[in-house]
């Protein structure tokens, strides 16, 4: 289930940057608005110190397109918009050309939770010009912050080495928007729930809970509160034992744990919320199994990210789940992923494709011409290499270079399989692959993760996972760079 219209309930065509729509009035004033663009989006550098991103966000970026127009209101505002002479921004016949606005172009997508990495698109879209252009800002504020907590999460949950994590972060997301994304995205990225009652609802993704220090601090002491909490929640007793000593709270827990016990039911377990968890947890387990609940859990939370489980785990916490908050959420050491939407070509009416690049001084931001596409070779159920390639261009028999035109890193010979990982998502305006239900992405998640060399996976001093270029992409790119320094410089093109 897709949470755009459940939350907003109306078309979201006002979901972009005003200069989106300045310069599609521009190009339709200019009289382009039949030239046909290629746009990618992509990121230039994987988020967190990794070396690999979880594709996040597609299923909603799809949703928001196939509903997307201006509606009655979304003009009456746009009418009102006024320039610096204090006339209309817009003229009354381009607002009637967005009246009727379909988007009637192709776009190419990786199936969420893919693995991807630096300058690979993620999306690709072709279409008018004008279209295009109308798509890049919600298209990278749904991609971009997805991307981003389902790779947070997986690197997190790569952490945890097989325990459970779950996802406890809306009281610290950004706003209502970002804490239900957040949810299903950290859901993708293999937690095995989350506190967010509303995600739940909306997208099926297991609900789980405990208690909070008030309700301790609500009772006269904290074995009182236990037993209370126990009374009212036998088959949901998982008791935070961390508001006073944590030491006695497991005690007191364990005598909970005795009378529910007692009572034909069975405590499911305690949660450290604070102090040093690898030696707390190994405390707790020892009285835990002393007293005989060797199936009850330890819960850990407060603070916790990638980091500080492998710290925790590196030092023998015995900890069976971890609850993550705040830095999963909020991806607290990156708030963004910085992904960017790019032209790779343009193609006026009835003439050839003219491929373009942006050229930088930071090479990082120079980009990739042409109609972009990534070819995926794998061996023994492995990812071995990826191949960037121009699809008009290419020769098919994948002779390549790294991006600075050197030898490659990686012999393609010893690959097993490949395919193309953009795939048809709309064309001429339909959508032609059909919404996927959340459990089967999340799957397919966790086996792309499982997939990436251990090397390149590593939460610290990770590997870098090969992406070379097609021999054609490169001689391409090669040339339109010597013709933009040509110009730069006053010389012949």
């Amino acid at each position: 289930m897709g949470c755009l219209a459940p939350l907003y309930g109306m078309p979201l065509g006002l979901l972009t940057d005003l200069y989106q729509l300045t310069m599609a009035y521009g190009y339709w004033k200019t009289g382009m608005r039949e030239h046909r663009a290629v746009f990618h989006l992509f990121f230039r550098k994987p988020p967190f110190g990794g070396a690999y991103a979880l594709a996040g966000g597609i299923e909603a970026a799809a949703e928001w397109l196939d509903g997307l127009r201006f509606t009655p209101d979304d003009l009456s505002y746009l009418a009102g918009l006024r320039g610096n002479d204090g006339r209309p921004l817009f003229p009354d016949a381009f607002l009637s050309e967005l009246q009727e606005f379909r988007f009637r172009g192709d776009v190419d997508a990786v199936r969420e939770g893919t693995a991807v990495f630096a300058h690979e698109p993620l999306i690709r879209v072709t279409a008018s010009i004008i279209e295009a252009q109308l798509l890049e800002t919600a298209l990278l504020t749904l991609v971009n912050f997805g991307t981003l907590i389902t790779t947070k999460a997986a690197r997190i949950c790569e952490a945890a080495e097989g325990d459970a994590v779950v996802e406890f972060g809306l009281r610290r997301a950004q706003g209502i928007d970002g804490g239900v994304t957040a949810a299903r995205a950290a859901y993708v990225g293999g937690c095995v729930g989350t506190s967010n009652v509303l995600a739940g609802r909306l997208f099926g993704i297991p609900v789980k809970g405990t208690h909070a220090h008030s309700w301790v601090m609500a009772f006269g002491d904290e074995q009182t509160a236990f037993d209370r909490y126990a009374e009212a929640m036998p088959n949901n007793a998982i008791l935070l034992v961390d508001t006073y000593d944590t030491v006695r709270g497991v005690e007191h827990a364990i005598a909970t744990a005795r009378r529910l016990r007692a009572g034909g039911h069975r405590i499911v377990g305690i949660r450290l919320d604070s102090g040093d968890i690898a030696a707390l947890s190994r405390i707790a387990r020892e009285k835990l199994d002393a007293a005989g609940f060797h199936e009850a859990v330890i819960v850990a939370s407060g603070d916790l990210d990638e980091f500080r489980i492998a710290e925790f785990k590196r030092r023998g916490a015995r900890v069976d789940v971890w609850g993550v908050g705040t830095r999963l959420a909020v991806a607290w050491d990156q708030p963004a992923l910085g992904g960017v939407y790019k032209l790779g070509g343009i193609r006026p009416p009835g003439q050839a494709w003219s491929f373009r690049m942006k050229r930088s001084d930071d090479p990082a931001k120079t980009t990739n011409p042409g109609i972009l596409q990534v070819r995926r070779f794998g061996t023994g159920g492995r990812m071995l290499a990826d191949v960037l390639y121009n699809e008009p261009q290419h020769t098919a028999d994948w002779r390549c270079v790294s991006p600075d035109g050197s030898e490659p890193p990686i012999s393609l010979a010893q690959a097993e399989d490949h395919g193309d990982l953009l795939q048809p998502l709309f064309r001429d305006g339909q959508r032609v692959r059909a919404p996927l239900p959340i459990e089967e992405i999340r799957r397919f998640a966790l086996q792309q993760r499982e997939a990436i060399p251990q090397s390149v996976r590593r939460i610290e001093q990770p590997a870098e996972f090969p992406v070379m270029l097609d021999q054609e992409l490169f001689r391409l790119k090669t040339e339109l760079l010597r013709r933009i320094e040509a110009a730069a410089s006053g010389g012949a093109g």
